[in-house]
């Protein structure tokens, strides 16, 4: 498997410039907001959303400022959700620090997510991408209707395969579609291209997050996190969707009576990832993202050979077998 620095290889130059041009946005007048804005770019991930931004306008055309502008809206609304999502789920820590509720509070923290989410959309505005804006104001209005569906469902834990598919769509593949949308529109105006990019993104995006929720069961801390996480925060995901249904009546109504628990001790933790285990739960996901990174990589088979095209194709792949 191709490492994050070889997918990047063909817009690493575009990448490096990235970071100063993302940085520029995020300057304030306002000595505290500044502080706290310098913590949140030391704290970059690994920047695979702006990485699918400029892959894709390379495969579809010549990268112009239009393709930084695109990129920076991409991660100041990804920043901005990840800053919510933090007090939403009342996180402690990410990426190994604190999160910014607990540096400061919430309150702080859902205007600073504010603020990211505004800053984008005046960039978009200031240079009259009214196509990009679009394509990222849907993708908040999924994301957003994904997450209210999760915590619906959630509390009910009556989440079914088909509501799973829906809620990872509309939270994850929304705004992985809304990266290669922007990308391609950003050196494209063909509307088939840029559809064709966004079921790309789709794809990716599924696969992407039904590894996420593998790794709930198989991380050992790897992703920051402890294995189990998931169940101990009742999220009902693929692997144990499908082993509930395949399970007898008794054992189900045990695991579900585990799952409601407020409180979760380790050992129940354990029994239910043996639970999913024994009813093959991880295969059976495992077999779901495959058909969807195998979708997103008949997609750019209609392209010509090109060390972008073989970039892509590694990122799907580093999708579907990253281990954290």
């Amino acid at each position: 498997m191709s490492t994050l620095a070889d997918i990047r290889r063909p817009v690493a130059a575009e990448m490096r410039e990235f970071e100063s041009y993302f940085s520029k946005t995020l300057r304030s007048d306002i000595p505290f907001f500044r502080v706290i804005l310098n913590n949140i770019i030391r704290r970059k991930g690994k920047q695979l959303r702006p990485l699918l931004v400029f892959l894709s306008a390379r495969l579809n055309g010549t990268i112009t400022e239009t393709t930084y502008i695109a990129a920076t809206f991409i991660e100041l609304l990804h920043t901005a959700t990840l800053v919510h999502d933090d007090v939403v789920d009342d996180a402690s820590e990410r990426r190994g620090l604190p999160t910014v509720n607990v540096l400061y509070n919430s309150k702080i923290a859902v205007l600073v997510g504010d603020y990211l989410l505004a800053q984008g959309m005046l960039i978009s505005v200031s240079k009259k991408r009214f196509d990009m804006l679009g394509i990222v104001s849907d993708a908040v209005r999924e994301i957003v209707k994904g997450e209210l569906i999760q915590l619906q469902k959630t509390r009910k834990l009556d989440i079914r395969e088909e509501d799973y598919f829906r809620i990872i769509r509309m939270k994850t593949a929304a705004l992985i579609a809304a990266c290669t949308a922007c990308g391609t529109s950003s050196v494209t105006d063909d509307p088939e291209t840029i559809e064709k990019m966004k079921s790309f993104g789709v794809n990716v995006g599924v696969a992407f997050q039904i590894k996420d929720d593998l790794l709930d069961y198989t991380s050992n801390g790897l992703t920051g996190k402890r294995e189990g996480n998931d169940i101990k925060e009742k999220k009902i995901t693929l692997p144990l969707i499908h082993a509930l249904r395949e399970a007898g009546p008794v054992e189900r109504r045990k695991i579900k009576r585990i799952i409601r628990k407020k409180k979760k001790s380790r050992s129940e933790i354990s029994e239910v990832i043996t639970f999913v285990k024994n009813h093959n739960g991880l295969e059976y996901a495992e077999t779901k993202m495959q058909e969807y990174a195998d979708r997103a990589i008949h997609i750019l088979e209609e392209y010509p050979e090109s060390e972008t095209r073989s970039a892509m194709m590694e990122f799907v792949i580093f999708s579907t077998l990253r281990k954290k």
